[in-house]
């Protein structure tokens, strides 16, 4: 994927860095790169379990805060 940003007019060098920057970032490939640059091991079931286990817990609470907001 290339990004291309080319200077329009009387646009400052900063305003065109500024432009190239953002686009880059609406693309999201800066998040990708950082992604890949470490391998990530898939989670084994029992992680995963544990995870869920911990998710629904915290949305109990958080339906409980929400109902009951002087707790």
């Amino acid at each position: 994927m290339t990004i291309h940003a080319h200077k329009h007019g009387d646009e400052s060098n900063d305003r065109l860095q500024q432009r190239f920057k953002s686009q880059v970032q609406k693309t999201g490939l800066m998040k990708l790169l950082r992604q890949r640059a470490h391998h990530a091991r898939k989670p084994n079931k029992r992680l995963i379990r544990i995870k869920a286990l911990k998710r629904e817990e915290f949305r109990t609470v958080n339906r409980q805060k929400k109902f009951y907001s002087n707790m």
